[in-house]
């Protein structure tokens, strides 16, 4: 009579097919993980343009709310932030969001137009974001760009 004994481990057929698969699944997975540099990068852009907006809404809706004029100082926070046509000029956005630009970005002026400020991530500078200033009678515009 033979007893059957129990099975101590795993067979080489199991192992084989567990590796297998766990091969299939790296082959998958690596290129999405691979990705989440650049995907980084551009949610570090949008979160710092985004901040931008909400520094020039907010310093418009206190020029609005304490009646000076379009082109005066207002106090943000302890912060002076000069104001063209009621919202923050190139000068003033970067310290009305609280961005410190010199942590991750380079600077530049749009070349002919000194209404515009670009910055680009130092990382690999495939992300940027501008700021255009007020025109008279129209809202500042930030802009993203990702490669």
């Amino acid at each position: 009579m033979v007893s059957k004994g129990k099975q101590a481990g795993f067979t080489i057929i199991e192992l084989v097919m567990v590796i297998v698969i766990l091969g299939i699944l790296a082959v998958f997975a690596l290129p999405r993980l691979a990705d989440l540099d650049s995907s980084a990068n551009s949610a570090a852009v949008e979160g710092v343009a985004g901040s931008m907006r909400t520094a020039a809404s907010m310093a418009h809706s206190l020029q609005l709310a304490t009646g000076v004029a379009d082109n005066a100082t207002v106090t943000i926070e302890g912060t002076s932030v000069q104001l063209k046509n009621g919202y923050p000029d190139i000068a003033s956005i970067a310290m009305a969001a609280d961005f410190d630009p010199a942590s991750d970005y380079t600077s530049t002026d749009a070349g002919t137009n000194p209404d515009v400020r670009t910055w680009t991530r130092y990382d690999d500078g495939s992300c940027s974001f501008s700021y255009t200033e007020a025109a008279l009678d129209s809202s500042p515009a930030v802009a993203t760009s990702c490669r």
